[in-house]
């Protein structure tokens, strides 16, 4: 009776070391997945500005943070525990969901890019037709939403990274590690909006008569540079939209994922070139991608309605 109690007490201790040590590699994890996902932090964090620009700015911070909120519980209450779901019963169905998001990226960043360059439509007329009979709140909650389902795409693809570093780890590693990620990029995307958003507000405050003249300067600059950062902002999210969207869909696809992968070896001496160059590929490759798709879905709808009329 007592053997088999040292033997339990034995495995226990076991089983304790080596989830401690487990735990010690868990920080690791972390900083390398990070690492992986900045790109689409990057998309993330350049993208959800442009929802946010044109809205009742006393509203800012709560139209970021119930975005924030969405996108938090997104990221723990489905995609993570669902990510961890699929990589175990289903490991084959993570790529092809990711890719149908990379192409709904490619389509909406098509979409920009065609509402900007449409001779009929510039951006005021477009803008003009899509709010003219919606309230504020309307509005609003449209905006909230679109940043919801770009954001979830995104996530998507953050949590699929987070559980490719960790899938050869045990299951509590791999818990802690995808809510490490969850929570942290999650906080730092929408701290790092936040004061993209709020910038204006804080130079208007600096620019007051009771500070400094270089404080005042630098308030002054601030509003003058705000609209034109926001708007170059809006283009590197397009631009991102794109790139991120057809690089999903290239890693599904092997031929093409080697084909990047080889335009990285022959630049290799130079990484930001080779940086740059697969960007570039990428995001031309998504625009066609994203072309396709919305003229795909102008004709079927044309044929619905003539079919209908």
């Amino acid at each position: 009776m007592s053997i088999g109690l040292f033997a339990l007490l034995d495995d226990v201790a076991a089983l304790i070391k080596v989830t401690a040590a487990s735990l010690d590699d868990i920080p690791a994890q972390v900083a390398k997945t990070s690492t992986k996902v900045s790109g689409v932090v990057i998309d993330d964090a350049a993208v959800t500005p442009k929802y946010v620009v044109g809205l009742d700015p006393s509203r800012e911070i709560h139209i970021i943070y119930n975005i924030a909120k969405k996108s938090l519980i997104n990221k723990l209450v489905f995609l993570g525990p669902g990510t961890i779901l699929f990589g175990f019963f289903a490991p084959w169905a993570i790529q092809p969901i990711l890719m149908l998001g990379g192409a709904y990226l490619c389509f909406e960043g098509y979409e920009k890019v065609h509402s900007l360059l449409s001779p009929h439509q510039g951006p005021e007329s477009a803008a003009g037709e899509e709010y003219r009979d919606m309230t504020p709140a309307e509005l609003e909650k449209e905006r909230i939403d679109g940043a919801v389902t770009t954001d979830l795409i995104l996530s998507a693809e953050i949590m699929a990274i987070t559980y490719g570093t960790v899938v050869d780890k045990d299951i509590i590693s791999q818990i802690i590690v995808m809510l490490s990620v969850a929570i942290g990029i999650t906080f730092a995307v929408y701290g790092f909006v936040g004061l993209i958003v709020k910038a204006d507000d804080l130079g208007l405050h600096m620019a007051k008569d009771k500070y400094h003249k270089t404080i005042r300067e630098i308030g002054r600059g601030i509003i003058v540079s705000m609209p034109y950062f926001l708007s170059l902002l809006g283009y590197i999210g397009t631009a991102a939209m794109l790139w991120v969207g057809a690089e999903i869909i290239a890693h599904g696809i092997p031929p093409v994922h080697h084909g990047l992968e080889k335009i990285q070896d022959i630049l290799k001496n130079t990484p930001t070139i080779a940086w740059f160059a697969k960007v570039i590929v990428c995001a031309v490759g998504g625009l066609a991608i994203g072309a396709i798709i919305g003229q795909s879905i102008g004709l079927i709808q044309k044929t619905y309605h003539r079919l209908n009329s």
